[in-house]
């Protein structure tokens, strides 16, 4: 394959990369921030069309000398992660009042949708590390990019916790290319195949110290310390794009590692890093509906909720070790409704927060009175995180819970026990919240409405919400055909 191929099958992220430059020297030209979202946009538009050319033409293969590969898997994830990031730049013309680099703010965030894309599409360990450090190193700067010290606090303590992550991570790959000589996924997934059960404990140490570095990106227990902090101290509109696309890309990425490179359920170690994932999920889950219940700030609680899901999304890479796609697809399904229902739920919050100027839940007081279209839209985002029917994050949970219960482990029926045991706890506050807007005196009866722009976007998400929740198949089918790329 000459160079030109291989630029083609990363052209996604090229596109992307290429307009975070443009709208840096833009941004020096003039200081229109409409001006600077616009191109924003136009970018991310020309990326979602170099993608669906992919799909269209199917385009498949390895580039770069097998340091990437481009599939199925690898597109489902550039279409998330594009959706996510122009959700965020539509919204930013409402809520970038934290924020005063207005060009740093969208080229950061083009270089980090790049860089994930990338990600999604790796295929060895050294492109893996590379991408998913420049992700990350764009996401701690998007952290502190408020103009206060909140902003600044947890801009340094997702640095702090991610740079020692990042170092556990690379330890991990130490373990692996010493065990098996190479850095491709293909050969370390010939190497496990094998069965070299004198390796097991070193590899038993390998994928423990992956999943810790990757766990930070997924913010599962008990790599998840930096959630509550970072989510409350960061520009709502950053951990808005933290709360989708990161958990995404680490799910991503942590799918082809342990699916793709350590042979998924065919292996002699795939049991012990289920239930590695297993005890992740149920911690997860449990820890973080405990903790929402005693929170008042709202973005403090979505923190909270953002581990408990992560704990539902992990019930799907435990299942993962049955050996088919049905746990991998419950992953991508998941991820796809969930993106909906958090970002629904996030603009809400950026909407009711710029008009009352605060995130207490008491403040949610009457909501639905003030502004019925953001409480509706709230309303049915927390009944999607809940898990109740109609809703996308039902059948989001039917799928994965399934995924589980179908692999015929006992072990994995109990941890769909406490899965569905945590729902219940996690009813009392999504509904507690939602009763406050519905039920509750408010303060100020004063009404306020989102702009025309902004609640196009609201019924849009609260359009997907409902539509994955009534007709999935076509969502379905999407993460089922993205799932089989990965064998």
């Amino acid at each position: 394959m000459n160079g030109w191929e291989s630029l083609h099958f990363i052209g996604p992220a090229l596109t992307l990369l290429i307009g975070a430059i443009v709208v840096l020297l833009v941004d020096l030209i003039t200081d229109r921030r409409a001006a600077t979202a616009g191109l924003t946009l136009l970018v991310l538009a020309l990326t979602a069309t170099y993608a669906t050319v992919h799909v269209v033409l199917g385009t498949s293969g390895e580039a770069l000398y097998g340091a990437v590969v481009i599939d199925r898997f690898g597109l489902y994830f550039a279409f998330l992660l594009i959706a996510i990031t122009a959700a965020v730049v539509l919204t930013s013309f409402e809520g970038l009042d934290r924020i005063s680099q207005a060009g740093e703010f969208y080229a950061l965030l083009l270089t980090s949708c790049a860089s994930m894309i990338v990600l999604a599409q790796a295929n060895e360990l050294i492109t893996i590390f590379v991408a998913l450090e420049t992700t990350s190193i764009a996401q701690f700067v998007l952290a502190g990019l408020g103009r206060d010290d909140r902003s600044a606090e947890a801009g340094l303590k997702y640095l702090l916790t991610g740079a020692i992550s990042a170092a556990v991570l690379l330890y991990g790959f130490a373990f692996l290319f010493g065990l098996a000589g190479t850095t491709s996924l293909a050969g370390i997934a010939h190497y496990v195949g094998t069965g070299p059960e004198g390796a097991r404990l070193a590899l038993t140490m390998a994928f423990v110290l992956i999943a810790a570095g990757l766990g930070f990106k997924m913010a599962i227990v008990p790599f998840h310390a930096w959630v509550p902090d970072v989510y409350q101290g960061a520009p709502t509109l950053v951990t808005t794009f933290l709360s989708a696309a990161s958990k995404a890309a680490g799910f991503a990425i942590a799918l082809r590692i342990f699916y793709t490179g350590l042979g998924g359920g065919d292996t002699f170690i795939s049991q012990d890093w289920a239930m590695m994932f297993a005890v992740c999920a149920a911690l997860s889950m449990t820890f973080g509906n405990l903790a929402a219940i005693t929170q008042t700030d709202v973005k403090r609680l979505l923190g909270y909720s953002s581990i408990a899901q992560a704990g539902n999304i992990a019930v799907g890479l435990a299942a993962v070790a049955s050996g088919s796609t049905l746990g991998p697809s419950a992953v991508l399904f998941f991820l796809g409704a969930y993106t909906a229902t958090n970002l629904g739920a996030f603009i809400c919050v950026i909407v009711v927060s710029k008009r009352i100027g605060s995130d207490d839940i008491r403040d949610y007081a009457g909501l639905l009175r003030r502004s019925p279209g953001v409480a509706l839209v709230l309303a049915l985002c927390l009944l999607s995180l809940t898990g109740i029917p109609p809703t996308a994050g039902f059948l989001a949970k039917v799928y994965i819970f399934n995924a589980a219960i179908q692999t015929g482990h006992a072990w994995l029926v109990g941890l769909v026990i406490v899965a569905v045991l945590n729902t219940a706890i996690s009813a009392y506050y999504y509904l507690r919240w939602a009763r406050t807007m519905v039920l509750d005196e408010p303060a100020d009866a004063t009404a306020f409405h989102p702009t025309l722009a902004l609640g196009s976007l609201l019924a849009a998400m609260a359009l997907a919400v409902l539509f994955f929740g009534l007709n999935p198949t076509w969502l379905i089918e999407a993460a089922r055909r993205a799932a089989e790329t990965l064998i």
